[in-house]
């Protein structure tokens, strides 16, 4: 696989005028290419330069995520599996906010799409998707491309130390609402306890 990702990048550097349109595109081809977004945005940072990187970078990724977006709507089946993946690792009552998910996606092994999915439902139509996914993929394509090099050389140790400092920042900006049920609430027993 990195035999494959190398020989695209090489080919979109020898890509001349096109080669912005080339990288774009290999940021939606990247999911059946099994791509981590990092790569392609560190790469953005190295072909391009950093300013010119993370344009074309945030508007790859942002693509990405809209064509998320209609792509989960016509096949049903697959929403159903990222939800019960969603429920497994983050909740099934738990609603994150644009920045949290922002946030999420700085770290590496969380599944891009799973994010999407997350701004999927707390956004209520198109257009606040498309708003919020641009928001969110801002930092994203900013910081992986603008500090591409230093992030890709790092220790696991820093690595473990950013993701100590990224974890308060995520709790102090959920959303701060409390779902309590109807029979917790009102401490009903049932039948048989009785």
């Amino acid at each position: 696989m990195e035999f494959l990702g190398n020989y695209l990048l090489a080919f979109i550097e020898k890509g001349g005028l096109f080669a912005p349109i080339l990288f774009i595109s290999f940021h939606l081809l990247r999911p059946l290419f099994f791509l981590p977004v990092i790569f392609i945005c560190i790469s953005g940072g190295i072909l391009f330069g950093a300013i010119a990187g993370t344009l074309y970078s945030l508007i790859g990724i942002t693509l990405s995520s809209v064509i998320f977006y209609f792509f989960v709507y016509r096949m049903p089946k697959s929403m159903q599996r990222f939800q019960k993946i969603k429920e497994k690792v983050i909740g099934k009552q738990t609603a994150l906010t644009t920045s949290q998910i922002a946030l999420l996606r700085l770290i590496p092994f969380i599944h891009f799409h799973l994010l999407s999915l997350c701004l999927l439902e707390i956004s209520s139509s198109w257009k606040d998707y498309t708003k919020s996914s641009l928001l969110s993929n801002i930092p994203l394509a900013f910081i992986y491309t603008f500090i591409g090099q230093w992030i890709s050389n790092l220790t696991p140790l820093y690595v473990g130390l950013c993701l100590l400092i990224l974890l308060p920042c995520i709790y102090m900006l959920r959303r701060k609402e409390i779902y309590i049920k109807w029979q917790e609430f009102f401490h009903i027993q049932t039948r048989e306890s009785t």
